[in-house]
């Protein structure tokens, strides 16, 4: 398999940004974009996730990475309404305002649709897709008086693509990029900007206990690198739609793919 490239040095992209992200504990997107933020400059950073001994050990490695920056968690499951509100109240006091919102949650699985039930099904949605509208929802009603925000939105090629096994995710998926789209229009309105980043495969540690060895190395097998992505190389693009580089994008799906057509 070939090598990654070199990991990227920060450009100071996030200096004097504060940042919201959801889902990252671990070693998933969510922890290397928490990572890029911090190493990009950000003054402050609000991570979430479910998992209470993981967050910890998050926000503690994390803040090491930027000794100067204020990090802190909070425990959030996003199928929970007074969850998110409290996620959010809590980071909008913290941060003294969210500047960005990396909307980093989802759940996945691996069953045909014949075989898959509907706690299953509803299960993927409310994490992947509502648990996003809950997030964008509370933000945005810290953001629009501020007139200021941005909000990126963790969403998947298997939004454009078929995949065997993946209906609930892929369905999930295409929701965020049409939930991006339009509350990219209405946010505008405001100041605010809404953009999502469309990852294929990253590998870390949570993806390989989710699916077979040999399906995921299939998959890897298909991008034109002839390797996954890692995890920071989608961070890297997250971080783009939150900068200022990124200013006159709204709305957009932007694919970090190297699949081959």
């Amino acid at each position: 398999m070939p090598n990654p490239p070199p990991y990227v040095p920060g450009h100071g992209l996030m200096t004097g940004k504060s940042v919201l992200i959801t889902a990252a504990a671990g070693k998933g997107i969510g922890f290397a974009t928490a990572r890029r933020v911090l190493e990009e400059g950000a003054r402050a950073l609000v991570v979430s996730d479910i998992h209470e001994r993981r967050l910890a050990e998050a926000v503690e490695t994390l803040g090491a990475v930027a000794p100067g920056a204020e990090v802190s968690g909070h425990l959030c499951n996003v199928t929970d309404e007074a969850q998110v509100q409290s996620l959010v109240a809590t980071a909008a006091e913290r941060l003294g305002g969210i500047d960005v919102l990396v909307n980093n949650a989802g759940l996945g699985g691996l069953k045909p649709v014949a075989e898959m039930s509907d706690a299953e099904w509803l299960s993927v949605l409310d994490v992947t897709l509502t648990g996003t509208f809950r997030m964008t929802r509370a933000a945005l009603a810290h953001m629009i008086p501020r007139r200021a925000g941005v909000i990126v939105n963790n969403a998947s090629v298997l939004g454009w693509r078929a995949q065997k096994g993946q209906a609930h995710y892929a369905a999930a998926k295409a929701g965020v990029m049409a939930l991006t789209r339009c509350s990219g229009l209405e946010a505008a309105e405001h100041g605010i900007r809404i953009n999502a980043v469309s990852p294929s495969i990253a590998m870390h540690e949570f993806l390989a206990r989710s699916a077979p060895e040999d399906f995921l190395k299939g998959l890897a097998a298909q991008e034109a690198f002839g390797r996954a992505a890692e995890v920071w190389e989608v961070a890297n693009v997250i971080l783009f739609l939150a900068s200022d580089y990124a200013s006159y994008m709204v709305g957009e799906v932007v694919s970090v793919s190297s699949q081959h057509a």
